[in-house]
């Protein structure tokens, strides 16, 4: 999958990941509406009102991405139907050939990070059957337990031609809590960078990346540099530009010499851009088009600093 995702990066010359987590504050009002009609102001509506939410932001903007980043908290906070949902945009969102990164950061070990594989990124074996689950195309994972919670993924990820982003450093205010502690005068996130290195290392694509991803804040450009340079064959996923104060003109180092290597995702950036005021000319009965005008200008953004 992530010969697929290089690929399309390079066709659409948009190095972009757009995070569909529709906070029910990012719904216009006449969605909402019309989905708390139908389905009443119950979880079922909730679910509804992202749903229609989330086909008309993909609607608008499918030919310019590579890739979308669903984050399941948004989902799950709405109990079954909330998944369900998640579930319905995945399978929209690949029926309009996007790469669909699941952002689960999931990090247990043996039998639970297996099932946790197997659900998200693989097939589970029932009867004489295996169904696919979820069916993302990547996951998130969180490696704080170690190799043990990384190796079930790397094992079903390889079978299924899928991918990881493993977290190395992120993008909040307090990741240094712990990512910045010195370990023999070295910051934990450069070991944990090592690591996905080494884990990646033997799984490398036509496309010359490994499947094995990292995620690196935006937020800490100095960091992303050194990160760079210790994960040359690691494709990273930039969380926290725009909303979270993360600059594109801070971006040059999270990419290697051949213009990759690099995804820079927006979530509320772009799917409540209606709400900005660049945008808000456009009313919140356009929020799609306005999707898409932010999607063209973070597109400019980026390729202004190459």
């Amino acid at each position: 999958m992530i010969n697929k995702l290089v690929s399309k990066i390079k066709k659409l010359n948009a190095p972009i990941v757009v995070g569909l987590d529709p906070m029910l504050d990012y719904v216009p009002e006449h969605i909402k509406i019309k989905a708390f009609r139908d389905r009443g102001e119950s979880l079922e509506g909730a679910a509804e009102a992202i749903w229609r939410f989330n086909k008309e932001i993909v609607d608008a903007i499918y030919d310019l991405i590579p890739a979308v980043k669903p984050q399941i908290a948004m989902y799950e906070q709405f109990g079954i139907p909330g998944m369900m949902a998640f579930d319905k945009t995945i399978k929209y969102c690949k029926s309009k050939d996007l790469v669909v990164i699941g952002d689960i950061k999931r990090g247990d070990i043996g039998s639970t990070s297996l099932a946790y594989a197997i659900g998200h990124l693989g097939q589970a074996q029932v009867g004489s059957n295996y169904c696919y689950g979820f069916n993302e195309d990547f996951a998130t994972l969180n490696p704080y337990m170690g190799s043990d919670g990384i190796n079930p993924f790397i094992e079903v990820a390889k079978k299924e031609q899928r991918g990881l982003f493993i977290l190395v450093k992120t993008s909040n205010p307090s990741s240094g809590e712990f990512q910045d502690q010195l370990i023999d005068g070295r910051p934990l996130y450069e070991l944990v960078g090592e690591k996905v290195a080494k884990w990646g290392a033997e799984h490398i694509g036509e496309c010359g990346y490994s499947y094995v991803g990292a995620v690196v804040g935006a937020t800490y450009p100095e960091e992303g540099k050194a990160l760079r340079r210790l994960m040359p064959k690691t494709y990273i996923l930039v969380p926290g530009y725009g909303a979270q104060g993360g600059r594109a003109r801070d971006l040059i180092h999270y990419f290697n010499q051949d213009g990759l290597g690099a995804i820079v995702n927006s979530s509320r950036g772009i799917i409540a851009a209606y709400k900005q005021p660049a945008y808000a000319h456009l009313g919140s009965e356009n929020f799609a088009e306005a999707a898409r005008m932010a999607v063209k200008d973070m597109q400019k953004d980026i390729a202004s600093i190459f």
